[in-house]
């Protein structure tokens, strides 16, 4: 799932990128201890209490083994009029050990009658067995009682009958709307069903492990047409006009793949080398913005085929724009849903970055048809064999699909974002054993996604491109329509280096010659698995303290703290019991070569030539660690930019600037020496150097702003304008460049315009004040088209416009843009009215508020708003979202994580320990309260030294 809001859902309109231990093996014959139906009967009391005041025969959230679901027999009928739906199934079961009773999952469904038949039964036609059915909301349980005792290794087949409102969210089996030009308001039903959601469209066995085939039939109107993960293989008509579609029978898959859709959209069609047809869906007045969208999956399913070497196993692959919808995507086999805007492009209003995004999320979903569905893990502790594979896939396919999109220099945010977190004593490990539902929810996160996806990187430039590939191919190949865990993927890439593969230095490489410019890692025979779990079952992130004494290189790993200094009393705690196996590569002065070398201990040493200057760790920041370069090394790294920055990779330049300030968050740096590094961007020719650099200065000066110093405020300020001015005034207001070229463009010109730069300004009105005047019918470049809406918010007449102009849109790209501009108006009063429209949920959708009040909360004029307005509706928010959802979590963040006083830090612990008083428990609380904690931290220890920096150079 891509994860805008669950999948990770990378990016929202704000414009920013957002955007498992396994301690158990599970398995259908001893899955659990399970209680004997002797035991049952002996001892009740230990047992919950069902709705009805009964015994419910199961007490633990994972469903039992002893019954496996083998096929489902389903048939819907959704009522767009009346909002309900009715339905009927039959599940075909496998009976491991005898039982007398069958547990399944069930959510806010109305289960009208349940049968059970034998194979005897159904040969001979007879009734079968009415069953009782128990009920255990707390754990979304019902329990079938079964009047005899169902043997072992037999069949079984429950049929039921049920019925349920169309949910009002985006979870489960739920109504979306859209709007037409022509102001009709028009319904759609759609499912998603990550992670725990099928439970609300049909009772099941409602767990990855459990995989089955389903035949599913869709009853609709004429005007409609109904979706289904496989190919319609019929239509018949019923009484009363409507139709009944009926599909194919699935592969064998797990129940959150299964997706029905009953809507009125058009699509667009083209079909693969190997013969698989793609069809791209979206209402019909947007059916327009789909051709890139299709262009783009006919060449991924292409690349991906040949990559995994394993053909898509479906006849036909539809991807559909959802209006309401509460991540980013979703890889429903066959059937892959989307937000709108991360499917649909339009060429007037989506930017580069946007057709960056649409591109990588297509990428991201395609690639789940392999990794999650093919190949699922067995439980949501290991979530990241999806989420993290799917988003390194990103990188593999969009830089050999689209090279002009220029992802690869991209990635490096993926990385850089999680570190964030990671960096924190909050975080948790990529592999973490999960049981309730909030805490499968909260799986979804950047820990899963990003970091997974780095570990990869990293592991593939330590194994080599070819060795990785082939292990992957191992793995999906052994474990098609199967399940897998963490050890799986560590054995098959294993397994891809056979002995005879391996030099003579001890490290397998895909061609028996080596080149010049790499040299073999030392040591014994690398063991995947014991390196990665280094990765997987601990949290946390390595810094590895470089320094060099002559010809002597001294290394050291500790674990990296932001926000813990090596003074606090806690730090030495929070270090014991952390190693990691650090495939290190560096480059330095001395040599062309890269140089590799394994960490796999506290301490070590390594020698280098005589008359070497400088030493570069980390090289491409392909390696998932920071380095600090302890002694003389950062003047001379600084030095090194100042008077040839060439000389190092652009993404070596990048990482420097990223590592160093990230050393001043953990007191390692002084933020005097991370800002003297920065001087050289005057000569940068990179665009992302040049745009990293100016982040981490636009972050302070967006700080300084919020707390109102206002003297450090206006220094940044003149600083930036005065330094960066030759690249600000280089800038044009048009579309033309690379697409890191025009990513500049966009945030450069945003931020010159933020900072009262007059010739941007005016510019900006100008355009703005064109584009009103053609009733909206100018094309203004949509790179820019942010900033001139941004500007043109300033006036009240200009926020009315934008804001009738948004309920207008056709187009989801030009509608995140002008939402942006809106939420920077200093007016409170337009911001109290985007929420209220945010909390009604016409204009403004609900699957925006979460991404409206992050933005709000960005405002200086809007953050205590912001926050007030989370306090004061925490009960109506989560009328709206799960507790553990991503929008909760970002809506929690969004408005708290910036702030840097002790006073916003005691009342937003406050907040959360009413809130955990009321049993809410949230992993973010700590998070929040951490990176509060930080920026406090921060500001104590660096505003003096910056004040003093910055009255020297304005």
């Amino acid at each position: 799932m891509a994860n805008l809001h669950r999948k990770l859902i990378f990016k929202s309109f704000t414009g920013f990128y957002y955007a498992a231990i396994i301690l158990h093996k599970i398995c259908f014959c001893s899955q659990f201890s399970v209680p004997s139906s002797d035991q049952f009967n002996k001892d009740t009391g230990a047992f919950p209490v069902a709705t009805n005041g009964e015994p419910f025969p199961w007490r633990e959230p994972r469903l039992p083994s002893r019954v496996i679901p083998v096929h489902y027999e389903l048939s819907v009928h959704p009522n767009l009029t009346s909002l309900d739906f009715t339905a009927s199934e039959q599940i075909e079961v496998l009976v491991r050990d005898a039982t007398q009773f069958i547990i399944l999952h069930s959510k806010d469904l109305e289960i009208m009658n349940v049968t059970l038949h034998s194979e005897e039964d159904l040969r001979y036609k007879k009734p079968g067995e009415k069953l009782n059915v128990l009920s255990y909301p707390a754990h979304q349980q019902i329990a079938l009682l079964v009047p005899e005792t169902l043997k072992a290794d037999l069949r079984y087949y429950v049929a039921i009958d049920f019925q349920a409102k169309l949910a009002d969210g985006f979870e489960g089996f739920y109504k979306s709307t859209y709007r037409t030009s022509g102001g009709e308001t028009r319904t759609i039903a759609v499912t998603d069903f990550e992670p725990t959601e099928a439970r609300m469209a049909f009772p099941c066995f409602d767990e990855p492990l459990f995989k089955a085939n389903f035949s599913i039939k869709i009853r609709r109107e004429r005007r409609h047409v109904a979706l289904s993960n496989m190919p319609k293989v019929k239509t018949i008509e019923l009484e009363g006009g409507l139709l009944e579609d009926h599909f194919e029978t699935t592969v064998k898959m797990s129940t959150y793949l299964v997706a029905y859709i009953v809507c009125d959209f058009q699509s667009v069609s083209g079909t693969t080398s190997s013969g698989v047809k793609v069809s791209v869906y979206a209402s019909p007045e947007k059916w327009n913005q789909t051709l890139y969208a299709l262009e783009a999956s006919l060449k991924l399913l292409d690349f991906y085929e040949n990559y995994f070497d394993i053909n898509y196993p479906l006849s036909k692959l539809d991807l559909i724009a959802i209006p309401d919808f509460g991540s980013g995507a979703m890889e429903n086999w066959g059937l892959i849903t989307y937000r709108e805007t991360s499917l649909l492009f339009d060429p007037k209003t989506s930017s580069a970055s946007d057709k960056l995004w649409v591109t990588r999320v297509i990428a991201h979903e395609l690639a789940h048809q392999w990794f999650g569905n093919l190949v699922t893990m067995e439980w949501w502790s290991d979530l990241w064999l999806n989420e993290g594979f799917a988003t390194y896939m990103e990188l593999i396919s969009v830089t050999a699909t689209y090279p002009e999109l220029q992802f690869d220099d991209c990635f490096l945010e993926v990385c850089f974002e999680v570190i964030k977190k990671d960096s924190l004593n909050s975080s948790r490990p990529i592999s973490k054993e999960v049981e309730t539902l909030t805490q499968i929810q909260e799986m979804f996160d950047t820990v899963s996604y990003n970091k997974g996806a780095c570990i990869l990187n990293m592991l593939k430039d330590f194994l080599s491109k070819e060795k990785f590939r082939k292990g992957v191919i191992h793995y999906l190949k052994k474990f098609s329509y199967r399940n897998a865990k963490n050890d799986d993927l560590w054995h098959s890439l294993s397994n891809s280096c056979v002995e005879g593969d391996f030099t003579s230095g001890g490290f397998c490489y895909s061609d028996s010659k080596r080149t010049s410019s790499t040299l073999t890692f030392q040591g014994e025979h690398p063991d995947v698995k014991e390196m990665m779990a280094t990765w997987t079952l601990q949290k946390g992130i390595p810094l590895v303290v470089v320094e060099q004494e002559g010809p002597l290189l001294r290394l050291r790993q500790e674990r990296f703290l932001s926000g813990v200094f090596k003074e606090d009393p806690e730090w030495r705690a929070l270090q014991e019991g952390y190693l990691w196996h650090i495939p290190l590569t560096y480059s330095m002065s001395s040599s062309n070569a890269i140089h590799r070398h394994v960490l796999n201990s506290k301490t070590d040493t390594l020698d280098l030539p005589e008359n070497t200057r400088w030493v570069k760790f980390n090289v491409d920041s392909n390696g998932y660690y920071i380095i600090h370069y302890e002694g003389h090394g950062w003047d001379q790294l600084t030095m090194l930019l100042n008077q040839n920055h060439t000389l190092l990779r652009p993404k070596d330049r990048i990482s420097l600037l990223h590592d160093a300030f990230q050393l001043v968050s953990a007191g390692r740096l002084t933020i005097d020496k991370a800002l003297d590094l920065t001087r050289y961007l005057q000569h940068e020719t990179s665009s992302l150097a040049l745009l990293k650099g100016l982040g981490y200065l636009e972050t302070f000066y967006r700080m300084m702003d919020r707390r109102n110093v206002s003297e450090v405020t206006e220094n940044l300020k003149h600083y930036l304008l005065q330094y960066f001015k030759p690249v600000i005034d280089r800038q044009s207001w048009s579309n033309e460049g690379s697409v890191w070229d025009r990513m500049l463009r966009s945030e450069l010109l945003k931020l010159a315009c933020d900072l009262n730069h007059a010739p941007c300004i005016q510019k900006a009105t100008e355009l703005f004040s064109q584009w009103m005047e053609s009733s909206g019918k100018l094309n203004v470049p949509a790179d820019v088209l942010k900033v001139v809406y941004s500007v043109g918010a300033q006036t009240t007449a200009g926020w009315n416009h934008l804001l009738e102009k948004y309920e207008l849109s056709m187009s989801g790209a030009e509608k995140n843009k002008i939402l942006y501009a809106l939420t920077t108006s200093k007016h409170q009063e337009q911001l109290v009215k985007l929420i209220q429209l945010g909390m009604e949920g016409k204009i403004i959708k609900t699957q925006d508020l979460a991404a409206l009040l992050h933005a709000i909360a960005r405002n200086p004029k809007g953050q205590q708003l912001a926050w007030n307005f989370v306090r004061e509706n925490w009960t109506h928010l989560l009328k709206k979202f799960d507790l553990g959802s991503f929008a909760v979590r970002m809506i929690i963040s969004g408005t708290t994580s910036h702030f840097s006083s002790k006073d916003e830090l005691q009342e937003v612990k406050r907040f959360f320990e009413l809130l955990q008083a009321q049993g809410l428990h949230l992993d973010v609380f700590q998070i929040v309260l951490e990176t509060i904690s930080k920026n406090i931290k921060w500001l104590e220890k660096n505003l003096p030294t910056l004040r003093s920096w910055l009255r020297v150079r304005t």
